[in-house]
């Protein structure tokens, strides 16, 4: 198996191809849409280097999973399906928690909760295969409450529940989100994984300024993780995540990502003009009056 990744620079995001070199079948983990929110103008430029990999390399792509509704970057599964109408898209099945919780926030009264807009909802643990690769979805809520990790024989694509040792794990301040399933989803479930285990983090933020890197190991997580090792207690572990989280400025790319994301991808339909538009709620802090 081999494991080919692309790194978005803007949003610190990677993506994952997941490749049996024998059958040439593999799975894309979190595709990145380039979006300039000032302009409003979507991109293909990173996918476009997915695209000329897999076409260089002949491989079948069977399906394209979300490891979550991310919050930092528009995903490009509906492009790549274009590309590749049998894939699956495929998210854990959780996502329907967030679909109510942002059909709500953004007043979208037209957005579907029951996780139609995705090809496939995993369960919890459940094993599925796609050609020739085998895969777990193993639910690790905390970050959103519907983040699944993807194991693939020995490898773990974690999304943002695990990053690098010597950045941590993901923040838990969204919208049903939760320090403490986070702290399970991590000591209870990824940490009993054997140490050999692969970790694919979502994403790398280049802490103190060092290169991109993108792998690790469940037992290097467990030794050296600065936020979460197998020594950090529960209580030590959410006084510090809630602490650090109320000095977080929400993601730049949150308002737009989350009512694409939730959707599967889709962007806004077009209105009788052609153009499609997306939602930026307005909240109120004046102190003179009412807006």
């Amino acid at each position: 198996m081999k494991i080919q990744p692309f790194f978005d620079s803007d949003t610190f995001t990677l993506t994952y191809l997941v490749i049996d070199e024998l059958t040439k079948d593999t799975i894309i983990i979190d595709p990145v849409l380039n979006f300039d929110p000032v302009s409003g103008k979507v991109k293909d430029l990173g996918l476009q280097d997915v695209l000329a990999f897999i076409s260089t390399n002949q491989l079948r792509v069977k399906a394209i999973l979300e490891t979550h509704a991310h919050a930092d970057h528009l995903s490009g599964s509906q492009i790549l399906k274009q590309c590749f109408p049998d894939a699956v898209i495929g998210i854990g099945e959780r996502i329907k928690i967030v679909q109510e919780v942002f059909r709500d926030h953004f007043n979208l009264q037209h957005l579907k909760t029951d996780g139609s807009q995705f090809d496939r909802l995993f369960k919890d643990f459940e094993d599925v295969d796609f050609g020739s690769l085998k895969l777990k979805a193993i639910p690790t809520p905390g970050h959103t409450p519907a983040c699944m990790t993807y194991l693939i024989e020995d490898a773990a694509f974690t999304g943002d529940a695990l990053f690098m040792p010597d950045y941590g794990t993901g923040r838990c301040d969204f919208p049903k989100g939760s320090a403490s399933s986070l702290y399970h989803s991590v000591t209870s479930i990824l940490y009993k994984l054997p140490d050999e285990t692969r970790v694919f983090v979502g994403h790398d933020y280049l802490p103190n300024g060092r290169e991109m890197r993108f792998q690790t190991t469940i037992g290097e997580s467990k030794k050296s993780n600065i936020q979460l090792s197998k020594l950090t207690s529960e209580k030590d572990y959410v006084d510090f995540r809630t602490a650090r989280d109320k000095t977080l400025s929400a993601p730049r790319l949150l308002l737009p990502s989350i009512q694409v994301n939730i959707a599967a991808g889709h962007l806004p339909e077009h209105e009788n003009n052609g153009k499609s538009y997306l939602k930026i709620p307005i909240v109120s802090e004046l102190r003179s009056g009412k807006l």
